[in-house]
């Protein structure tokens, strides 16, 4: 998949990068912006940032420097998306500032006149990452996913339908219940036709179970939209509280809705995802009491490598040990 690069500066003693590239699945350009940490390497986990509406990737990268030097310090890329396709001369997608464009809600849609290009959960969950790893020397394997508001709301939908793609996920002010809220029955009316097509792409709606080990979420008590009803995180924490889904769930006092609030605690983020991601790595060895294992198929994760720059944490199986050859170290 060819890409092109717009520019790129040096920010944390790594390389911060704009690129483009005609995308087969909102059929027009795209642009993403990358970080590379300094000591980046095929198995760098890479993170991913969904902005909120309205924004292109440069709000985050000009606003939130402090990022990219926690980034740089627990050698995690982060790659920062768009908001919504652009320029499709659609009928109605540049009428207002919450539908449209700046505003695809990371959907995608199924009315006719959105869904020829405003497919943005295939873009931020394949093609996006497909870009990155045939064009940058990062694990391919290794993913975690955060955001903000609108793209709050994408991270936590995309990372509860594909758990199995990403380690971590976190929001700063995330609007946890669209169903419910006007941004998000505005979104669902336009994308799928009905608020109720649109029920699958809810997070409160799609906590069954336990499915990671922690979501981290920050909001503002003087967010002016969590008191307006726009974000419903009280609805997210209590359906995460029925089935069992631990969430640790920071309301930040006199804090707004703004890049101010984000890059205060951005690097508390940055951090929580950097410690699942290299953890999840380090699981392969357990040194703890080993059970027997004669006779069984060994699952453990490895790092294989197919050639000199292609070299990714799998998970494979080894053949099961015949009995006296696993024993317990000491």
């Amino acid at each position: 998949m060819s890409i092109s690069l717009k520019n790129e500066s040096m920010i944390c003693g790594g390389v911060l990068s704009t690129f483009k590239h005609i995308s087969k699945t909102t059929k027009c350009e795209m642009v993403f912006n990358i970080f590379m940490p300094p000591s980046s390497s095929s198995s760098t986990p890479v993170l991913y940032y969904l902005s909120g509406l309205t924004c292109t990737p440069e709000n985050f990268s000009t606003k939130c420097p402090n990022a990219f030097a926690a980034a740089a310090k627990a050698n995690v890329a982060i790659v920062i998306c768009d908001t919504s396709p652009r320029g499709c001369a659609i009928e109605g997608e540049e009428d207002g500032w919450d539908f449209g464009t700046g505003a695809g809600f990371y959907v995608d849609a199924t009315t006719n006149k959105f869904s020829n290009n405003y497919n943005m959960y295939s873009y931020v969950v394949s093609e996006l990452p497909a870009v990155i790893d045939e064009n940058f020397n990062l694990s391919s394997s290794m993913r975690s996913i955060f955001g903000h508001s609108m793209g709050g709301h994408g991270a936590l939908t995309i990372a509860l339908k594909n758990p199995h793609l990403y380690t971590s996920v976190s929001a700063f002010s995330p609007v946890c219940n669209p169903s419910l809220c006007p941004w998000g029955q505005k979104a669902f009316e336009g994308y799928f036709g009905s608020v109720l097509a649109g029920a699958d792409s809810d997070a409160t709606n799609l906590l069954s179970k336990s499915t990671f080990d922690d979501i981290l979420i920050d909001c503002g008590d003087a967010d002016e939209f969590l008191k307006t009803g726009q974000l419903l995180p009280e609805n997210f924490l209590a359906k995460a509280e029925s089935v069992g889904q631990k969430v640790t769930y920071n309301l930040r006092p006199k804090y707004d809705h703004s890049y101010n609030f984000i890059s205060t605690f951005v690097v508390d983020h940055i951090k929580f995802h950097a410690s699942k991601l290299h953890a999840a790595v380090g699981k392969a060895v357990d040194y703890g009491e080993l059970p027997e294992m004669a006779g069984k198929v060994i699952e453990c994760q490895a790092m294989v490598a197919r050639g000199v720059k292609d070299m990714n944490v799998e998970k494979i199986f080894v053949d099961p040990p015949k009995a006296g050859e696993v024993s317990e170290r000491t």
